[in-house]
């Protein structure tokens, strides 16, 4: 039967010039026609140079027909044969009857061959799987490890700051009251008058000694007159006056530090006084220490600088230029100051991953991820985050925030309109099935819509997150999101977990709690969603879901049956078991949450998926979480924005509106917003554009200021390596959730030798400038469920640029862990092969010395280096010049034997040195 070449290259995902271009090279001719029909054997050619599975099902399907035929041609024949006078009543059915057992025997061992081979496909993958699982656990143990071993030393280095500032401060305290007992001490001598010593008041009943006469301060060379009665009574009364004032002194000085100092700082010390006064006092006191003040001596230097220029005479413009100077020097030191104070502060928008805020902080992307994860959330490295967790990580490491993308925000909260409660309607819960890689997920969708999602998936996983409305036969209706649970999709995980109302964690009753269902445990306790508890495969024999209750009670998840507070059911996908109980829990759980919505509103909600089509531009999947999309709707989506020209739902059926809690497929936007974006129906699109591009703008500048450049550090590093590689790598895939779950894989694989950079990612198939780019920049091309264009093929054949196109994403994360095991330079080890004794040398002109050696243990080969050891210690290495056996030229020699050689350019050698040779081995490093 013939078929049309368009439709057989849309089942068979090819381009109409790839296939006519194959027929060609195989002989066969054909019109680069849509309508052109190509008949079955060319159909399974294609089918088997594109698509293996598709190719094996029309063979069995061809065989089958041509079994079928020839049983048909041989039964008529036999007939034919059989003479007409004998009945054919009896033995015409035997003999069909024997075609019939033979032709059903021979369709059961095929049918047998194709199990075994999907049994054997199905154990590989079982252990590619278990292989993988073991290596991301040990790479969790190890992170936890070096976030456990940074706590620890940040403690001791904290407690270390603490003691040493403890110790500071008692080191100054101890230093101020030593301080104030020396400005003590010198007030009390600064307080002695030079002539007369005043003695301390007694407290007793004693006679008061006002004073004495310091005998030896009087000059004893000069003889003074006489005083007069008159005199010596003045004398009298005036000692007596000073006796009483120098007493109010000393006790005033008893009472306390403070007013000492205000009494030292109002008796100046005159330094010309001081030094007329020294030869005059006798006693050796210590001089009273002036304080140097810094402002004090700077305004003086500045003072007699201004003294100095004004001596010559210069002008008035002079002195303005002087303060035009000062002026700029303060204006460049507020300037100084405010770049510190800057330095600490990150300027962020609302499109910051964890990879970006590592950039910005100058952190390792590592430390971020064990921050979050110290805070119980899983992130990964292209993950944006919220401002919350941005704030705490920021302030973790000494950094405060200031959001530069505020305004815009404010402007969309400022455009929406309000509305009262009375227009609150309920709406339909919006639930996330979350769960391990192949433990039933979309089996169970599949149950609850009637249709088969897994035969659509490569490799038998969901590689895409998808949204599906579904009415139950009460009327309900329910959105659920199927999320993929390979470990490369965790941010697929964590935008489902957002977005939803309940969330279903499945788990396989024969194999356990997995390390993807405990992330996405965390994913939907971060969010803040209820969790109900599907045991998938409890008709399975070796099912047990006592077990997963008693993991999930070892995590402090305790289900209702065993007196905690979460629901859980034992389904079966497969056969339909529990799955109507389910979903009764899961309206039961969406009652207590009294979810409503107001439909009158214009809409907002979440983009769930994005992707580039050839024909109808760019495709976006969205929820609607609030009011009611319609057709014409202005909508702003993170940088893009655009007119709805057509909506459909997860069928593919055209819709007019999409209501609150569903799910719709959206054209005529004019790019492909990322996957988490939020989206909103502006009134004008004149107010959507300025914003989109406000955005953008703000999204360019982040990245310059993310953008990581190479530092003397970094080269040190490179040059101590020694064998330091980069691996760039452009990735294009077919919607933005799996560019961004295989970045982020490939992101992961570097290594100390190795780097690997992603230096492009976007949606839609593999273009001419990616090409060019690649070529550029040396790079290799990694395409995820897309194909490059006729021109861009040729193009890479040209420019010898590398594609790879996959359709799975462990099998693009494991090719690429190849190929840098590759790129990393082999170790070298030696292995000695023998050993000899040398027995007798003999020196022969014109080709140096000749060792005569007997072969201890091993054999040795023409081609070995070899060590001359003397007395223990290697005194050479180097090459075999020859190995002879008499006068012949030998490969090898074993043990015993008797052997010539000549080392090639030394002729040192002495008898009973001991020669070893060896081989040097290249071992290939593994990541």
């Amino acid at each position: 039967m013939a078929i049309k070449l368009i439709k057989a290259c849309k089942e068979l995902n090819i381009g109409m010039s790839t296939a006519v271009e194959f027929c060609a090279k195989q002989g066969k001719e054909i019109a680069t026609d849509p309508n052109t029909r190509i008949d079955d054997d060319l159909y399974l050619m294609l089918a088997k140079e594109f698509n293996k599975d598709m190719a094996l099902k029309l063979e069995a399907d061809r065989q089958a027909q041509e079994r079928q035929e020839r049983e048909i041609k041989q039964t008529l024949t036999v007939e034919a044969d059989k003479p007409h006078h004998i009945p054919t009543e009896v033995p015409q059915p035997k003999v069909v009857g024997h075609i019939e057992l033979e032709a059903e025997r021979k369709l059961r061992e095929a049918r047998e061959a194709e199990e075994q081979i999907r049994k054997a496909q199905e154990e590989a993958a079982r252990r590619a799987e278990a292989e993988r699982k073991a290596r991301e656990e040990a790479a969790r143990r190890e992170l936890e490890e070096a976030a456990r071993k940074e706590a620890e030393a940040r403690a001791a280095v904290e407690q270390a700051r603490r003691i040493a500032e403890e110790q500071a401060k008692a080191a100054a305290k101890a230093a101020k009251e030593q301080e104030e007992a020396e400005r003590a001490e010198q007030a009390k001598a600064a307080a002695k008058p030079e002539i007369f010593t005043l003695g301390k008041p007694e407290l007793t009943n004693a006679p008061k000694v006002s004073g004495k006469i310091d005998l030896d301060s009087i000059n004893q060379a000069t003889h003074p007159r006489q005083k007069t009665k008159e005199e010596k009574k003045k004398e009298r009364e005036q000692r007596k006056a000073n006796g009483q004032k120098n007493a109010a002194n000393t006790e005033a000085a008893s009472e306390g530090e403070k007013r000492k100092r205000e009494r030292i700082k109002q008796n100046k010390v005159d330094i010309n006084d001081a030094r007329n006064q020294k030869g005059k006092n006798n006693s050796k006191k210590k001089g009273v220490k002036v304080e140097v003040d810094d402002e004090e001596v700077q305004r003086q230097i500045k003072e007699t600088i201004a003294r100095l220029q004004g001596q010559k005479g210069k002008t008035q413009t002079s002195k303005h230029k002087r303060e035009r100077r000062e002026q700029e020097r303060e204006k460049m030191a507020q300037e100084r100051q405010h770049e510190q104070e800057q330095s600490t502060v990150l300027k962020l928008t609302e499109f910051v991953t964890a990879n970006d805020l590592a950039n910005m902080m100058n952190v390792p992307v590592t430390k971020i991820i064990g921050t979050c994860m110290s805070l119980g959330m899983m992130v990964s490295i292209n993950q944006r985050l919220d401002a919350e967790t941005i704030n705490i990580v920021a302030e973790e490491f000494g950094f405060t925030t200031e959001y530069v993308s505020a305004k815009v925000v404010e402007e969309i909260a400022a455009d929406a309109e309000e509305y009262s409660e009375e227009d609150m309607e309920p709406r339909a819960p919006i639930v996330t099935v979350m769960g391990h890689v192949d433990h039933g997920k979309t089996s169970l969708l599949d149950h609850i819509r009637n249709t088969n999602v897994i035969a659509g998936e490569a490799g038998g996983i969901t590689q895409h997150i998808g949204a599906y409305n579904v009415k139950l036969k009460n009327g309900q209706n329910i959105t659920f999101l199927d999320t993929p649970g390979h470990e490369a999709f965790t941010a697929m995980r964590a935008r489902g977990a957002k977005v939803t109302d309940i969330a279903i964690i499945i788990v396989a009753a024969d194999d356990g709690v997995m390390p993807q269902t405990r992330e996405a445990i965390s994913h939907a306790q971060a969010a803040g969603v209820p969790m109900i508890f599907a045991i998938n495969k409890c008709d399975k024999p070796g099912a047990n879901p006592d077990k997963i209750k008693e993991e999930l009670a070892n995590m402090n998840l305790l289900v209702e049956e065993w007196g905690g507070k979460y629901q859980s059911q034992d389904i079966s996908a497969k056969k339909g078991t529990g799955v109507y109980e389910l979903l009764e829990k899961v309206l039961l759980e969406a009652e207590l949450l009294d979810l409503k919505a107001n439909p009158k509103r214009r809409a907002k909600g979440s983009i769930i998926e994005s992707s580039l089509d050839k024909g109808r531009g760019y495709v976006s999947t969205v929820l609607v979480s609030d009011g009611t999309l319609r057709m014409g709707d202005i909508v702003l989506a993170g940088t893009s924005h655009g007119r709805i020209k057509a909506m459909f739902n997860e069928r593919g059926q055209r819709i007019e509106q999409a209501r609150p809690g569903e799910p719709a497929v959206i054209l005529g936007l004019n790019g492909a917003p990322q996957a988490g974006d939020d989206f909103n129906v502006m009134s004008t699109e004149q107010e959507a554009r300025e914003i989109a591009n406000r955005r953008e703008q703000l999204q360019r500048e982040q990245s310059i200021r993310t953008k990581k450049h190479v530092g003397l550090e970094e080269i040190g590093r490179r040059l101590a390596i020694g064998d330091f590689k980069e691996l760039n790598i452009i990735v294009k895939a077919d919607v933005d959730g799996s560019v961004e779950a295989l970045s982020d894989s490939l992101i992961k694989l570097s290594t100390e030798n190795i780097q690997v950079n992603v230096i492009y990612k976007a949606v839609g198939a593999i273009s001419d400038s990616d090409v060019l780019l690649a070529a550029a920049s040396d790079a290799i091309i990694v395409g995820f469920n897309v194909r490059p264009t006729g021109t861009a093929r040729k193009m890479a054949e040209s420019e010898e640029v590398d594609i790879r196109v996959y359709s799975i994403i462990y099998d693009a994360i494991e090719e690429v862990k190849s190929a840098m095991e590759g790129m990393l330079s082999p170790d070298i080890k030696e292995e000695v092969t023998a050993t000899l004794e040398v027995l007798q040398t003999f020196h022969i002109s014109k080709v140096g010395t000749i060792a005569g050696c007997v072969v201890r243990e091993g054999k040795v080969k023409r081609g070995n280096k070899v060590r001359v050891i003397r007395d223990g210690i290697v005194i050479f290495t180097g090459d075999l010049a020859s190995l002879k056996h008499g006068k012949d030229d030998v490969k090898e020699m074993g043990v015993n034997q008797e052997c010539g050689l000549s080392i090639r350019s030394y002729n040192d050698l002495i008898e009973h040195d001991i020669l070893e040779t060896f081989e040097e081995i290249e071992v290939a490093k593994t990541l």
